[in-house]
């Protein structure tokens, strides 16, 4: 459950950016045609790269461990810090024209809506304290809640008789997208559609770094006990983000049931995956 919960929670977190487009746009443009930047393309690349590396770790011997550390998760911990530092040199200059911004996308700069809650936060009398206070104390609740969500989802996956990576890829990855999409919803209606992508992409290359945590909390290999559903989600999360990642260079103009073309596509190729997903377990 907890492996297919992350790689199933890729693809489901990279659909979220469909209602995004549909429900939190508006009328004009898609969303990747605002939000069109190289950056964003190198997120997305950044996440290819990482699921990559988790498709070449299933392949390994499981008794490969040093000091309760396996290559494949140490990799791709690895691949993921090289993505921020990449994606933090990206965000400051990059050899392009406009550095790497399309024209007539968002006028405002990536993450202006957040200094606008800073500036707010600090003409109310709001300290850093206080903020981190509650930064802290949410962080906590979610931490207590996804032991919840995660006991209780097991007893529901055995009512219904789905299986751990059925209902983990499925239900729990859906709920656990929940956040996401109120991020992304408060983003892109303050117009800052590249903050609502980045949140996405960044979220879903950091999640295959969490293996490493697994590994080192179980003390065993978890990727090469992948079952073939695991890999099976991993090349959606990859189709899905490719999808978006052509979607930003190519900026689509037209929109079908208030959604740009790729975002029609992902939820297509989602349902599709889905479907698939649920055939592959029943065979096995």
């Amino acid at each position: 459950m907890a492996v297919g919960n992350i790689l199933g929670g890729i693809a489901v977190q990279t659909v979220v950016l469909a209602a995004l487009d549909a429900f939190g746009v508006g009328p004009g443009r898609p969303l990747t045609y605002r939000a069109a930047s190289l950056v964003l393309v190198l997120e997305g690349l950044a996440v290819v790269a990482v699921l990559a590396a988790v498709v070449a770790g299933t392949q390994l011997p499981a008794d490969v461990m040093v000091w309760r550390v396996t290559p494949e998760a140490l990799l791709i911990a690895a691949l993921w810090l090289v993505s921020l530092h990449l994606v933090q040199r990206a965000g400051r200059s990059l050899p392009w024209h406009e550095s790497g911004e399309a024209p007539d996308n968002q006028d405002p700069p990536r993450g202006h809506t957040r200094r606008k809650r800073e500036r707010t936060a600090t003409a109310r009398g709001v300290s850093t304290a206080r903020a981190g206070a509650i930064f802290a104390v949410a962080a906590l609740v979610t931490l207590t809640t996804g032991v919840v969500l995660e006991r209780s989802g097991d007893a529901i996956a055995g009512k219904v008789g789905l299986s751990g990576v059925l209902f983990g890829a499925t239900f729990l990855a859906a709920a656990t997208a929940l956040p996401e999409i109120s991020t992304g919803l408060t983003s892109v209606r303050q117009g800052d559609y590249q903050l609502a992508i980045s949140d996405i992409f960044g979220g879903n290359a950091f999640l295959p770094a969490l293996f490493l945590i697994a590994t080192l909390l179980s003390g065993q290999a978890v990727l090469p006990q992948a079952h073939d559903t695991d890999i099976y989600l991993t090349a959606t999360g990859i189709v899905l983000t490719v999808v978006y990642v052509t979607g930003l260079l190519f900026r689509p103009t037209r929109r079908i049931a208030r959604m740009g073309i790729d975002s029609l596509l992902v939820l297509v190729l989602y349902a599709v995956a889905v479907a698939g997903l649920f055939a592959i377990a029943g065979s096995t």
